[in-house]
């Protein structure tokens, strides 16, 4: 019994080794299942939990108001989270256009939210994403990256954390929202 499970164990670190030499070799990076990310231009880091259940990423919001600015829809709201590296409670408010309006239905109900364009750093790469603003100041993670994010960041391993810490600057890729393609729309 004792020979299988290190047998097992030899093959799972195996295959872990053999998916992450691959995706190094296709030029895919390897992100785990929670990273730290940051929103630019703001060096706060936020720990990230990595969801393929989800199809749209989920960002901690309060305050949240829509209005109109120059004939469009935009929304303002706050971003209240605690720094991953100082454990302090910091806060910033932002205003963005509106990107579109989202529908969730669940076990809970229907809740409607608003979407936006934000720009986060995942390990050395800006992506600007799709979020949709939430309070989530009840859950773990204030920052929840769905299939239509994860898509553009490489691989998933749902096995380890903190792969790519973000070490965005200036010089930095930045990928937009308009140059990349989305996966088929199947739900959030």
């Amino acid at each position: 019994m004792r020979r299988i499970s290190s047998a097992a164990l030899i093959m799972t670190v195996a295959l872990v080794f053999t998916v992450t030499a691959q995706a190094d070799q296709d030029g895919k990076k390897v992100f785990g299942w929670v990273e730290k990310t940051t929103i630019e231009s703001w060096d706060v880091e936020m720990k990230a939990k990595l969801d393929s259940g989800a199809l749209t990423s989920s960002m901690q919001a309060t305050d949240i108001e829509n209005f109109t600015k120059d004939g469009e829809d935009w929304v303002r709201f706050t971003v209240d989270v605690e720094d991953a590296d100082s454990g302090k409670k910091v806060e910033r408010r932002y205003e963005k256009p509106l990107f579109r309006d989202l529908t969730v239905r669940g076990a809970g109900g229907k809740d409607e939210r608003p979407v936006v364009l934000m720009k986060i750093c995942m390990g050395d790469t800006v992506y600007e994403e799709q979020f949709s603003l939430r309070d989530r100041s009840e859950m773990l993670y204030p920052v929840l990256l769905g299939r239509r994010t994860i898509q553009h960041l490489g691989l998933l391993d749902v096995t380890s954390t903190f792969q790519n810490p973000p070490t965005c600057d200036d010089g930095s890729e930045v990928k937009h929202n308009k140059d990349q393609k989305d996966g088929e729309d199947i739900g959030d």
